[in-house]
């Protein structure tokens, strides 16, 4: 045990400061508690008992921290959803989740209410931090702020899209352990990562992602002083970092890329000399963006690799990194990554294959059994992720997913544009593909083939953005709507996306010819 929480903290020194939000209010310590109590209290009141699942659709704000720790110290289920989705998708995951309540801010207030009425959730289990028609006030659940009476661990059920472009629910088992007892975990693996007591953590990310929801609360555990930020753009994150000066930040490598090739008056403006611990994970980095993140800010970038359903698996600081250039780490003790072929062998040396993952980490993907099993074999966890391992045991990432899309650090799934795409009078078939890009790492690419009497051109592609942007999330629309002549599937009605993309590559990037009919 690490001898130290939130509670412990909030206990002994109530006045230090806890969350600091980026243009608006700020909190301590104590009176961080004393909502999550609050919170707490109030879902009990509302009839919640352990394993119940409660939805959070907010902006990132202290209030999203407080219901968190409430639903943690009460053993109930949080399913923190994408703010950026559509009401459609958003009701889908609220059915999904069987969520029995909702919370919600104004920022999103109009989605939540569409995905609330769609999915059926009675206004008596809505509720809204700011004012929200149909919503009851965030004020109206919150109860005593003393310690809930009956305390045991809770849960996250983070979603992640699965093959067939549906969200697949990540649950894991309730610990049955004291709140204290699990999150001082999650402590023990922030001091692995280079975390320091005392310090000032920058969240850039969303906090309905897995690892910036993580790092939000190690730092919190271990004392220090989170700015909570709502977005990321350089200047102003540099311009945190001064202000606050920032010790630690977690970052996704597109953040990265961005603050390398800020102007260059910009980072020579920028008083970083408080960062003592960088952590990236979410994509592969570019060797040539790491290495400049070294060359500005020093040796102190940390890397790991994982995923939502194991956790880190690979580690290493950045000396190991200059010394292994790509490298994304080695297992740590106790967990392990295999390499197979498509045989199902164990690839050797060097040669890349599918890996196998193994943590200690139980999950199972709520709802579907099958793709539960169809993602382990004989206890390792298969995340879809091509790469190899050198004769030292370093890892490599050649590409992602088989058919994800990472753009920005965001998993993009094809299927279920592809789905839209469909929809579109104008579309007989359509593939997906992610394509490089310098800052966002890939973009989102739809090549379409179209029905007879459509005539392809600028006009229809931007129709067919449009009509994707009212059923899809902004980071899912597709960049750029390409006409081809055919879709290339095999006889089961399979298409090799690698194949579409090494021959759109060899195009240039450029449509295919298009005859016309």
């Amino acid at each position: 045990m690490t001898g130290t929480s939130l509670w412990a903290l909030a206990a002994a020194e109530p006045g230090r400061l806890a969350i600091v939000s980026d243009g608006g209010p700020s909190v301590t310590y104590g009176e961080l508690a004393a909502l999550a109590n609050r919170v707490a209290n109030g879902l009990t009141a509302l009839g919640l008992r352990t394993g119940d699942r409660v939805a959070l659709l907010m902006s990132n704000r202290i209030e999203f921290v407080a219901v968190q720790l409430a639903t943690h110290q009460t053993g109930l289920v949080l399913a923190p959803l994408n703010r950026h989705l559509t009401a459609a998708e958003s009701s889908y995951l609220l059915q999904d989740a069987d969520a029995a309540v909702l919370i919600t801010d104004a920022a999103v207030g109009a989605t939540a209410r569409q995905a609330a009425d769609e999915a059926g959730l009675p206004v008596a289990a809505r509720f809204a931090v700011d004012p929200v028609d149909g919503f009851k006030p965030f004020a109206r659940l919150l109860g005593p702020a003393d310690r809930p009476a009956q305390r045991t661990a809770g849960s996250l059920l983070l979603y992640s899209s699965g093959t067939t472009g549906r969200p697949k629910g990540i649950e894991r088992p309730l610990s049955g352990l004291a709140p204290e007892a699990e999150l001082d975990l999650l402590t023990m693996a922030g001091l692995g990562l280079g975390y320091t007591p005392d310090g000032v953590f920058l969240s850039l990310a969303p906090l309905y992602h897995s690892a910036p929801n993580q790092h939000t609360l190690i730092a919190l555990q271990l004392g220090q002083t989170v700015v909570l930020s709502s977005g990321f753009e350089p200047g102003h994150a540099l311009n945190l970092i001064r202000e606050y000066q920032v010790t630690d930040m977690f970052l996704v490598p597109t953040m990265m890329h961005r603050l390398v090739t800020a102007p260059a008056a910009t980072r020579a403006a920028a008083d970083t000399s408080s960062v003592r611990n960088i952590l990236h994970a979410g994509a592969i980095c570019p060797v040539a963006t790491k290495r400049a993140m070294i060359d500005w800010l020093g040796p102190i970038l940390t890397e790991y690799y994982g995923a939502t359903e194991s956790g880190a698996v690979t580690q290493l600081d950045s000396a190991q990194w200059l010394a292994h250039p790509g490298s994304v780490g080695r297992a740590h003790p106790g967990m392990d990554v295999k390499v197979f072929d498509e045989n199902g062998q164990e690839a050797p040396t060097g040669v890349p294959g599918l890996l196998h993952l193994k943590a200690p980490r139980m999950f199972r993907y709520r709802k579907d059994p099958g793709k539960t099993q169809r993602s382990h074999h004989d206890g390792y966890f298969i995340p879809g992720d091509v790469g190899y391992l050198d004769e030292d045991g370093w890892l490599f990432l050649c590409d992602r997913r088989t058919d994800m899309i990472i753009s920005g650090g965001v998993n993009v799934y094809p299927a279920e544009i592809e789905a839209e795409l469909l929809q579109h009078d104008a579309v007989a078939d359509a593939v997906v593909i992610g394509m490089p890009d310098p800052e966002w790492g890939q973009q989102v690419v739809a090549l379409a083939e179209l029905r007879p009497a459509w005539h392809p051109g600028p006009d229809l592609a931007e129709e067919i953005r449009a009509h994707c942007r009212r059923r899809l999330a902004r980071f899912k629309v597709p960049r750029t709507v390409e006409f081809v002549d055919r879709i290339p599937r095999t006889p089961t009605g399979k298409v090799n996306r690698g194949q579409v993309r090494e021959a759109h590559l060899a195009r240039g990037g450029q449509p295919a010819a298009i005859s016309q009919q």
